[in-house]
């Protein structure tokens, strides 16, 4: 195939940035993509196929405008925008940063950085309820905290309600020191980390005492009715059905739930149905609840937990298969390895 060359222009202000340290984002660009860049001045010429080079420049420019509106190009930036380039769904990394959730204490933005992730906030936007589903890192919890925090700072609720089901991991309860919320405290402390750095310490102490902000275990929402607040159920995949539909049944007047949880990462004693996925099974068809699932390509952690997450999909895809082999054959192919 015949060789092709374009010429682009990257401001200087965001070579640096686009091409990250070392130019190792420059780098995966070349490999990935089979291409070849030289650099001269602001000036970058494009190598490569057609296909490949239209693919690379696409990439860039993608880049160069995410530099352009502030971000720090980040690895994890580099491999989604790559992704995208093979999905035909790069140019929607424009509809990405355009909308800032609310800043930390430290005055860092909050906001979707995935496409997974937008479709995820514009339905906690958009509906009562909102299932987020999906592994670990992808920010299920965090942007639905950010969510939360900003509707009650605008008075849009009266209290932020957060809980968890208190599962025992391979520890018991009874032998943990300290009395009951001691003892829970553990199971609840991502909630608080996220609290304090949304809030900052000081803010969410303050709330917390009045009672407009409550962090507690599953079991302490039977019997409560809950009306204008904002109510997140995080690790929803530990919960039970009967707590599932409790927890449902609490929700009242003037409130929004968010439910999150991963599949993959159940604690229930073996053969207990998970509640969340009863949950999704009996409620698909109402409209007022919407439900998002987030993939491995949604993980915003460092760029190894996006290899593991993948890793254990297609493994567990592996044993699926052999499982269903297994069932259709009526006899055993042999022990997976």
């Amino acid at each position: 195939m015949s060789t092709v060359e374009v010429t682009m222009h990257i401001p200087d202000e965001h070579i640096r940035n686009v091409f990250g340290q070392y130019d190792r984002h420059i780098r995966k660009i070349e490999r990935t993509l089979s291409v070849t860049m030289i650099l001269r001045d602001d000036s970058l010429k494009v190598l490569g196929t057609e296909e490949q080079v239209n693919r690379a420049k696409e990439v860039l420019m993608q880049l160069t405008a995410l530099s352009e509106r502030g971000n720090e190009i980040t690895e994890q930036n580099v491999d989604y925008v790559l992704s995208l380039s093979f999905t035909g769904q790069v140019q929607q990394m424009t509809e990405l940063d355009q909308d800032i959730i609310c800043h930390t204490i430290s005055g860092k933005p909050i906001k979707a950085k995935t496409l997974g992730q937008k479709q995820y906030v514009d339905l906690i936007q958009e509906k009562m309820i909102v299932f987020g589903v999906g592994p670990a890192g992808t920010g299920k919890t965090y942007l639905a905290m950010a969510k939360a925090i900003t509707a009650f700072k605008n008075d849009e609720v009266n209290r932020i309600i957060l809980t968890r089901p208190a599962i025992e991991a391979g520890e018991k309860l009874g032998f943990l020191p300290g009395d009951l919320q001691s003892k829970v405290d553990p199971y609840l402390r991502p909630l608080y980390d996220a609290l304090y750095e949304i809030m900052g310490a000081e803010s969410f102490l303050r709330n917390m005492e009045k009672g407009l902000i409550e962090v507690a275990p599953l079991a302490y929402m039977r019997g409560r009715t809950l009306d204008n607040s904002y109510i997140i159920l995080d690790e929803a995949q530990n919960t039970t059905p009967a707590q599932m539909k409790m927890f449902l049944t609490r929700i009242g007047f003037g409130s929004k739930a968010i439910i999150t949880g991963d599949l993959s990462q159940k604690d229930l004693a073996p053969n207990t149905v998970s509640g969340l996925d009863e949950a999704l099974k009996v409620l698909q068809k109402i409209d007022e609840i919407g439900v998002c699932h987030l993939t491995s390509q949604d993980v915003v952690r460092h760029p190894l937990v996006q290899k593991i997450v993948s890793a254990y999909d297609s493994y567990e895809e592996h044993r699926r298969r052999i499982k269903k082999n297994r069932g259709t054959e009526g006899k055993n192919p042999g022990v997976l390895a």
